[in-house]
């Protein structure tokens, strides 16, 4: 995939973001993602078993390495190789260098998608859309936590709204769908935890849903 002006600088930040977060912590951990995946969305760690999921914009951390009863599962994120490098060759879980807007595997292959943070820092929103519909397995799962935006922002340029659900996945079944209020700007697992929940004069908050093909 071509590679904007505007991406090129989107990926420059986030790795100095990682590599900041790397010099200050020294090892960056994952323990608080396994609490997002199961109990946070109402499941048992035993719904992921035998199960190939994908984490889209996965990050450094090893956002999949409590997920050791799972088939497979990949993080995917254009910065992947950085993040080797990082340390993340260390993990369990695979990392594929790619685009949301290509992800590099058949039709209906997964169980299992998830974009935590991430979804909103694409390049192009339908493209992405239209790859997790296909890589999706039907009856498979798509478990979604982003950042609602009144405008887009250099590093974060896609708008997204609340009726996101309604307008990306109208044929989908809706099994969670909850919108909270931003509690602590830039802290979106904070925001989450907070539960405080949105009304209908906010134009941002934190988008929290569940979708079944």
């Amino acid at each position: 995939m071509y590679k904007s002006i505007r991406s090129k600088f989107k990926q420059f930040v986030e790795i100095n973001f990682w590599r900041y977060k790397k010099i200050k912590e020294g090892e960056l951990t994952n323990w608080h993602y396994k609490q997002f995946y199961t109990d946070y969305f109402g499941l048992e760690e035993s719904f992921y078993n035998n199960k190939i999921i994908l984490d889209i914009g996965c990050g450094p951390r090893g956002s999949l390495e409590w997920a050791d009863m799972s088939k497979e599962r990949y993080g995917l994120d254009p910065l992947a190789d950085k993040y080797l490098r990082m340390g993340a060759h260390k993990h369990k879980m695979t990392y594929v260098k790619a685009y949301s807007e290509s992800i590099p595997f058949n039709d209906s292959f997964f169980d299992v998608i998830c974009s935590f943070n991430s979804l909103d820092h694409v390049e192009d929103i339908g493209k992405t859309i239209l790859e997790i519909r296909r890589t999706l397995k039907p009856g498979g799962v798509f478990l979604l936590i982003v950042d609602v935006h009144a405008y887009p922002t250099p590093t974060e340029p896609q708008s997204i709204k609340w009726d996101f659900c309604d307008t990306y996945f109208p044929d989908y079944k809706l099994l969670i769908e909850n919108k909270y209020k931003t509690k602590e700007l830039g802290k979106i697992y904070a925001n989450a935890r907070a539960r405080i929940p949105a009304d209908k004069n906010d134009k941002s908050g934190l988008l929290v849903c569940m979708l079944e093909k």
